[in-house]
């Protein structure tokens, strides 16, 4: 069963981090971004958020329980996770953090222009 509340706490946490914006994604989700292509991850309402990953990241991660491959694209380095209790939803924004720090290494230039210089939902 889906949690109440939690596409919306996920997006104010989300929001919250320098350089992010958020736009519409396919099959009706949220898309968060870094900057104005580096996707950090997607929720699809309160009960499903996908999150891409370097694959051997995501298989420590879906060794260690905390997420699952990809519902979709179990091959792709993409986990999934099923927002089923007030956990998970701290553990999305979490793993959405890691996606976000790791794309921000990859993206050092984004450090020098201005927050305001990203779009927002």
């Amino acid at each position: 069963m889906p949690v109440r509340g939690a596409k919306a706490k996920i997006h104010e946490a989300v929001m919250s981090w320098p350089y992010v914006g958020a736009g519409p994604h396919q099959f009706d989700a949220t898309e968060y971004l870094l900057g104005k292509k580096r996707e950090i991850g997607h929720i699809h309402g309160n009960h499903t958020v996908d999150i891409p990953f370097p694959r051997k990241v995501r298989d420590e991660l879906v060794a260690a329980g905390k997420a699952e491959p990809h519902h979709f694209l179990p091959d792709s380095g993409a986990v999934t996770l099923y927002l089923r209790e007030a956990e998970d939803v701290a553990r999305a924004i979490d793993l959405l953090r890691l996606s976000y720090d790791l794309a921000l290494k990859q993206q050092p230039h984004l450090v020098k222009q201005q927050p305001d210089d990203c779009e927002s939902e």
